[in-house]
Formats: structure tokens, sequence, C-alpha cells
């Protein structure tokens, strides 16, 4: 169980494993780049449907992670354990640098197909939004020199934060937007063709994959510091 975990296991887990993570990720990667450059070019979109493979994974992460927050923050008012808070804010330079990507890569996919580098569509704004709320996390953290009232006033922004989440989710189909409908998790099921599929599986494992070794990286590190401040 989570809640029995100490940072002492945490921290010897990575000194034991993350060695093995990085060169997991190291073949990952290439397995990605083989699938993704290998794969075939859209009969609309051609070849600029492979931003597809970086920008999917992105938002999908951007979202995954920031509700991970909010149940840490959450966890961290119920059990008042600072592994929940460090964790937290461990993952949220990753969650931000998903969501940029995702606003990026976007805008770069949406030019050709919109005409257009931006919209103010709820699907859009709403990631936007979150792109924000991931900064401001961040910066209420590190904006109190007491760790605990910074911890406390972030978590209860990522709590709060937590309803833009279904917004980002379903906003493609409570209002009208130029953003295309979900083709994964979908009611009529899956509507992409395999052969896009599997890349786009394969390049979403992958930066599950780093974004462990970055958060155990870094949840190490906050660890480490608070363990010297005691």
């Amino acid at each position: 169980m989570i809640f029995h975990i100490t940072p002492k296991q945490i921290i010897n887990f990575t000194d034991k494993h993350l060695a093995k993570i990085q060169c997991l990720l190291l073949t990952m990667l290439a397995l990605s780049a083989y699938l993704i450059t290998s794969s075939p070019a859209d009969y609309q979109q051609s070849n600029s449907v492979k931003i597809m493979y970086i920008h999917v994974p992105s938002a999908w992460l951007a979202l995954m992670i920031y509700s991970a927050m909010a149940i840490l923050s959450l966890f961290s008012f119920i059990y008042k354990s600072p592994l929940f808070s460090l964790s937290s804010i461990s993952l949220a330079p990753l969650g931000a640098t998903f969501a940029f990507i995702t606003l990026v890569t976007g805008s770069i996919w949406g030019k050709p197909m919109w005409g257009t580098w931006w919209v103010w569509d709820a699907r859009l704004t709403s990631m936007l939004v979150l792109f924000f709320l991931y900064i401001a996390y961040i910066a209420l953290y590190t904006a109190y020199d007491s760790h605990i009232t910074g911890s406390k006033i972030a978590a209860g922004l990522a709590i709060i934060g937590f309803i833009n989440i279904p917004i980002i989710k379903f906003s493609v189909e409570i209002w009208n937007s130029l953003h295309q409908p979900a083709s994964i998790i979908r009611s009529g099921g899956i509507a992409i063709d395999p052969a896009m599929l599997k890349p786009l599986l394969v390049s979403f494992l992958t930066l599950i994959i780093f974004s462990l070794a970055v958060f155990l990286q870094r949840l190490n590190v906050f660890l480490l510091k608070n363990k010297r401040t005691k």
C-alpha cells in the first residue's frame, strides 16, 4: 500500500532500479522512433498526422499527472505526510512540460488543418488553463519560506483546479469545437487504424517511462533535502 511506503524505501528503490528504467527508456525511444517513421501517412493530413504521436500522449499525461497531483494533495491534507506533497511537487514540472508540448504541437498541427495557429475554443482554452494551473502550483509551492505553508496553499489550488480536468475531457462533446472528438476512449469503440494505434500507444508508454524516471530522480532530491533539514 502506498500509505506504508517510506522515504527510505523510495530512495533505495531508485538507487537499485533507476539505471534499469533508463535503459528501458532508451529501448522504447528507439522503438517509438522506428514505429513513427514507418507508420502510414493519413489520406487527408499526409505526414503531418505524425505530430499526433507526440501531441496526444503529451495531452493524456498532462491530464493524468494533474489528476495524480490533486489526489496526492488531498492525501497530504488527510494523512499529514510530507511524502504526498513532495511527490506532487516532483510531478508538477513534468505535467507543465507536457501541457506546454500539447499546446505547441497542437498549434503546429492546427495550422495546416484549420488554417490558424490558435482558436479560443473550449478544448484549447481549457488546456491553456491547465498549463497556467501547473505554473501557479509551482509558483505557490516555492513562494513561501515555510515549506508547510507553501505546500498547503499549492495543494488547495491543485484540488480546486481539478474541476478543469473533466472540462478538458468532455469539452468537444459539450461545446462546438474545431478539435476532433475522442478516437480511442469513446462509447463507439476505438476509431483509429491499428497501423496508427500501435505507434501511438508505444509513444505513450515511452513517455510514461520517461516520466517515471524523472519523477523518481526529482522525488529523491526532495526526500534527501527534506531529510537533511530535519
